[in-house]
């Protein structure tokens, strides 16, 4: 009788798979939640491996973040249509529908942004400022004049407090959407960016 041997994984790999699965555990808890002693029972490893890969609780959670953070940028990403607004109304929809299936985690991402984590708040800025400047990036200046979007540091700017306004509606409606669908909210709040933009001053 013989037997297969175990496949050992290279250190790389080893360490995409604990940071998926910390990633995974981080859609339903916080990250207070999520300790070292968790991770190495549903990776079924010693905490002295994990140690190894991480360093300390500290780094494995900003590794954490980081990758979740990732994630919200992939699956809001620019998507392939011809109209500026249809673009933006479903990366909008689906910068809605992360926020829903992630609920506990992108709340704890926040609370470790303003925790005084300096790492934790450069990840999250740096984050805000990819889902505000590919607005820019992956249009034309064809497309931006078409709905009185130029790319001026005025504009940009205007944006950024645009986004942080996203974010409160959409955690405030997560938790009672007053009547308000989905779809609804996501029109509402594409509208509102080009409401901002034809009242800036030419």
């Amino acid at each position: 009788m013989t037997t297969t041997p175990r496949l050992r994984m290279s250190p790389d790999s080893r360490r995409e798979q604990l940071l998926e699965l910390g990633v995974r555990l981080f859609a339903t808890r916080t990250l207070e939640e999520i300790s070292i002693d968790l991770l190495a029972e549903e990776a079924g490893i010693s905490r002295g491996l994990l140690y190894h890969y991480f360093g300390n609780k500290q780094d494995f959670h900003e590794a954490v973040v980081g990758r979740a953070i990732e994630k919200l940028i992939e699956v809001t990403g620019p998507v392939e249509e011809e109209d500026l607004m249809t673009r933006m109304s479903i990366s909008l929809g689906n910068y809605v529908d992360y926020v829903t299936a992630n609920h506990t985690a992108y709340v704890s991402i926040i609370r470790a942004a303003s925790s005084g984590n300096v790492t934790m708040r450069e990840i999250y800025d740096n984050a805000l400022n990819a889902l505000i400047d590919r607005i820019w990036e992956s249009s034309t200046p064809e497309e931006l004049a078409s709905v009185g979007m130029p790319d001026t540091p005025a504009m940009r700017l205007m944006a950024r407090g645009w986004a942080a306004l996203v974010e409160k509606v959409v955690l405030a409606w997560f938790d009672d959407d007053r009547g308000l669908s989905r779809d609804e909210l996501v029109g509402t709040l594409a509208l509102s960016l080009a409401g901002i933009a034809n009242s800036m001053p030419e």
